[in-house]
């Protein structure tokens, strides 16, 4: 009997997710994530700055926002970790390339994960940072203690794919019909980051994103991934 699988990921492979702040990974990629929890794959999500700041339309603060994240893993079934908080690192990781790679690197070799998703560039300066950090620290060449994903992919936030990234080849993409609810629920988790519709970080937008998305592969609602590697096995 062929086990199922996702991506060609079954039942005890690992995926690590890396993204720039507590929240991009449930706004870009809680389908999928839920879609991985619930076949076996074992995930684990690295959010690498979270620091007290104002921000576009309210506060960022890293005790609501450690919180938000710790009840958004717990919905979507995976363990998570935040790197940096309130500090140097956390305010502005682009300012650290070396320290940043290397923090990837790290979670890599203590995973060895089968999959790695990153975020595909976009507008935000730390999103850029950790996309060019992802990018060098799976780069060609192997070395001891440094595992290569045979998959590696993007996905963006809400802002991107109808902004910055509106239009770019997004080749892959995964089926949430039914991890829908989860991702609604995770998404619930960060109220102090979700904004009312029409701001496309509504749940509404969000949503009309998934289904749209869908329309293109003939399902109810589906997430689309930029591909940076695939290797079959």
């Amino acid at each position: 009997m062929t086990r199922p699988h996702m991506l060609g990921l079954r039942a005890g492979d690992q995926a690590l997710v890396v993204a720039a702040h507590p929240d991009d990974e449930t706004l870009g990629m809680a389908g999928t994530i839920a879609t991985m929890s619930d076949l076996g794959i074992q995930v684990e999500v690295l959010a690498v700055a979270c620091a007290s700041a104002p921000m576009l339309g309210g506060i960022s603060d890293s005790a609501t926002r450690h919180s938000e994240f710790r009840d958004a893993c717990e919905v979507l079934g995976v363990t998570g970790a935040i790197a940096w908080t309130d500090d140097a690192r956390a305010a502005n990781p682009g300012a650290f390339p070396v320290e940043l790679v290397a923090l990837i690197e790290d979670a890599l070799a203590r995973t060895a994960p089968a999959a790695l998703f990153i975020p595909a560039g976009g507008h935000h300066q730390d999103h850029s940072a950790v996309h060019r950090a992802g990018l060098a620290a799976v780069r060609p060449g192997r070395r001891t203690g440094r595992p290569l994903p045979r998959i590696i992919l993007g996905f963006d936030g809400p802002e991107d794919r109808i902004w910055l990234n509106a239009g770019l080849d997004r080749p892959v993409m995964v089926d949430i019909t039914n991890a829908a609810p989860a991702k609604a629920k995770a998404l619930l988790c960060y109220g102090s980051q979700l904004r009312q519709d029409p701001h496309p970080r509504s749940l509404e937008k969000i949503q009309a994103l998934d289904k749209a998305a869908g329309a293109a592969c003939d399902v109810h609602a589906a997430e689309m991934f930029a591909l940076y590697r695939m290797t079959a096995t």
